[in-house]
């Protein structure tokens, strides 16, 4: 943890406002980040990301340093787009430049140029759905780490402190949410048929 940080973290479990508000910035962009994975729009992205906020400074006293701040926040960001999506009980939009799962594991999908004919365009927000259709038969915590590993990129051990579970529960969750999207994509492999945007 860097020296700054640290005292921002001592000030803010002292209840310094000014102090959380500098952490805040230090930190906003990747949390929000993470929640528009999740969640799949800028709005409930920006309203998730500032209830994490909001529950980390009230338990930012609790903050002990067993795992590092950005893990615990992850943790906390986490947590909150994991309850929103079941309290919905609905899935996520995909965004048109999220990444897609083949057989191969996850490859990135190029977004469309919007000047290109009414009929690509067409494609790929067929594609868009098509991919929404698949991800809303996931499990919420299925996404949830085939976000955090294939998108966001993080170690399965990081995985681990940020949902609070085993490592061996990570890897098993995530092998079964690769091969869960795996069969729905091979199970539905004629609604792919129509599109070609994906990158070789």
């Amino acid at each position: 943890m860097e020296r700054d940080e640290a005292t921002l973290i001592a000030r803010s479990q002292q209840g310094d406002v000014e102090a959380f508000g500098e952490l805040v910035a230090l930190y906003e962009r990747q949390v929000y980040t993470i929640a528009y994975r999740f969640m799949g729009n800028p709005e409930d992205a920006s309203d998730l990301a500032q209830e994490a906020f909001v529950r980390a400074f009230r338990a930012v006293k609790s903050f002990r340093g067993e795992a590092s701040f950005k893990t615990w926040l992850y943790h906390i960001i986490a947590n909150v787009c994991r309850d929103e999506l079941r309290k919905r009980k609905k899935q996520v939009v995909v965004s048109l430049d999220a990444p897609i799962m083949t057989d191969d594991g996850f490859i990135t999908r190029e977004q469309d140029d919007w000047s290109l004919a009414p009929e690509r365009v067409y494609e790929s927000i067929e594609l868009q759905e098509t991919i929404q259709k698949l991800l809303n038969q996931l499990t919420p915590e299925y996404r949830q780490v085939l976000v955090l590993r294939e998108i966001q990129g993080f170690t399965y051990e990081e995985i681990a402190q940020i949902l609070a579970c085993s490592l061996g529960t990570v890897k098993s969750r995530i092998n079964r949410a690769r091969k869960a999207m795996r069969d729905l994509i091979a199970a539905n492999k004629e609604l792919f048929q129509s599109t070609s945007r994906l990158v070789e």
